[in-house]
């Protein structure tokens, strides 16, 4: 159990990005005083959570009354992680809020899909398969997830230090290094939907 939570911890990690969006985070808010920072950081990260442990309560449910197949989803969604794997290491145009008087920075881009990213929103889906995992083992990755949640609220709130400290490119090389990981992942998930994965699994 520790090492698939450990696991997950690392996929989570790469799909959240809390580097990336720390990164989008001190861009954005870079106008607002230090209290507004604040509180744009709690809010992203609570809206984000919202999102993320929601789609481990209803997620699987849903695409059961949808008749969709998990072996199915979990191919799909490898190609997705995969592609975003991709974008993570080559890079992408940063989102831009949307310019609305009432618009809120903490919903778009940072909440989504800067944090709860599509990406993480599939990985805990799979993540927390009813079919595969028990329920200690999901509960413990909802834990995980909001473990991870708090270290990019730490993050948010330490980002105008943190990027002061390890630049742009330092934040861009840990971003790549973590998609690398992603996209090796979404092949595995690739190939378990396949039923391939176990021809080249090492022996336990």
């Amino acid at each position: 159990m520790l090492e698939k939570l450990g696991q997950d911890a690392l996929i989570i990690w790469a799909t959240i990005d809390p580097i990336g969006t720390m990164a989008l985070f001190t861009a954005l808010t870079a106008h607002l005083s230090a209290e507004n920072r604040r509180r744009t950081a709690y809010k992203t990260v609570l809206y984000a959570g919202a999102v993320l442990l929601g789609s481990i309560v209803i997620g699987q449910l849903i695409l059961g009354a949808m008749g969709i197949r998990m072996a199915s989803f979990q191919l799909s969604g490898g190609v997705i992680l995969f592609l975003f794997g991709l974008k993570m290491i080559f890079g992408s145009d940063t989102p831009s809020p949307r310019q609305e008087p009432e618009h809120d920075i903490a919903v778009f881009p940072l909440a989504i899909p800067a944090t709860a990213t599509p990406g993480a929103i599939l990985a805990v889906i799979l993540l927390t398969d009813n079919h595969v995992h028990p329920i200690p083992v999901q509960i413990g990755t909802a834990l995980v997830t909001i473990a991870i949640l708090g270290v990019t609220l730490l993050l948010l709130l330490m980002s105008t230090r943190i990027i002061k400290l390890i630049g742009v490119s330092g934040a861009s090389i840990l971003t790549r290094v973590m998609g690398m990981i992603l996209a090796a992942f979404s092949v595995e998930l690739a190939m378990n939907a396949l039923g391939i994965g176990q021809w080249i699994s090492p022996p336990q």
